[in-house]
């Protein structure tokens, strides 16, 4: 059994974030809330999400596991404005669901959660560097790094107590540093990773610009970027596997 009513840009936010990874997910129907984790068909980018009942207008579930199409559902979704409701009801017999907006009805085909890729599990990193970032100054970063390259260099300097990103394209460069001031909070270790700037673009597009951005990162390891979303009443979390540099 499941039965919501979300705001639209709840809904939306939630999607968005999957979406750029996958294009299809199991959703865990918790009777606490939604549960959703997925990694790209290359094994690069993973995406733990959850948004508890509270996050909802109203929200019934008692366990439960269904397949869906981000696309079209956020299609849908797409159609409401950000402060309208979207109503969410599984029907147990047909297996679809059945989506109103405003008068709109609309019933979605749902896919077998056994055909869709496994689940990751999520590495317990203990990674030495912590930084707190505003989404926004990861968004100038991203954008300033692929104007010259397709991958990005994030790093933190001990000595200087600074996060830094780096990218160096065939001609030009890109180097941007925040210290302390610049921050929300740095917690300084041994980090310096290389990542695919694809990947960090599609993540950046889903983190919205006035979130607070947990970053944890070390040497050539993956980096963890984690937010809150639909007021603090839902939590994402992105792993992105580093490109490892040959000497």
């Amino acid at each position: 059994m499941f039965s919501a009513i979300v705001r639209a840009d709840t809904l939306q936010a939630t999607l968005d974030s999957v979406g750029v990874l996958v294009e299809e997910c199991k959703i865990h129907l918790d009777e606490g809330g939604i549960e959703i984790r997925a990694v790209d068909p290359a094994n690069v980018g993973m995406v733990d999400l959850s948004l508890e009942a509270d996050a909802f207008e109203s929200y019934e579930a008692d366990g439960g596991l269904i397949g869906v199409n981000l696309v079209r559902l956020a299609d849908i979704a797409g159609m409401a404005d950000s402060d309208q409701l979207v109503h969410l009801e599984l029907d147990e017999e047909t297996r679809k669901l059945h989506i109103s907006i405003d008068g709109l009805e609309y019933t979605l085909a749902l896919i077998d959660p056994e055909s869709i890729r496994e689940e990751p599990d999520l590495p317990d990193l203990d990674l030495p560097a912590n930084i707190v970032i505003e989404g926004r100054d990861i968004d100038r970063a991203v954008t300033a790094a692929d104007m010259v390259s397709d991958h990005i260099e994030l790093g933190v300097d001990e000595g200087t107590e600074t996060f830094y990103v780096s990218a160096e394209g065939d001609t030009d460069d890109v180097h941007l540093e925040l210290d302390a001031g610049d921050l929300i909070d740095l917690v300084s270790g041994p980090a310096s990773s290389l990542f695919s700037l694809d990947y960090l673009d599609d993540m950046n597009r889903a983190i919205p610009k006035d979130a607070e951005v947990t970053t944890e990162l070390g040497e050539e390891f993956p980096v963890k970027l984690h937010f809150d979303i639909a007021e603090g009443e839902g939590s994402v979390t992105y792993m992105l596997a580093p490109r490892i540099q040959s000497n």
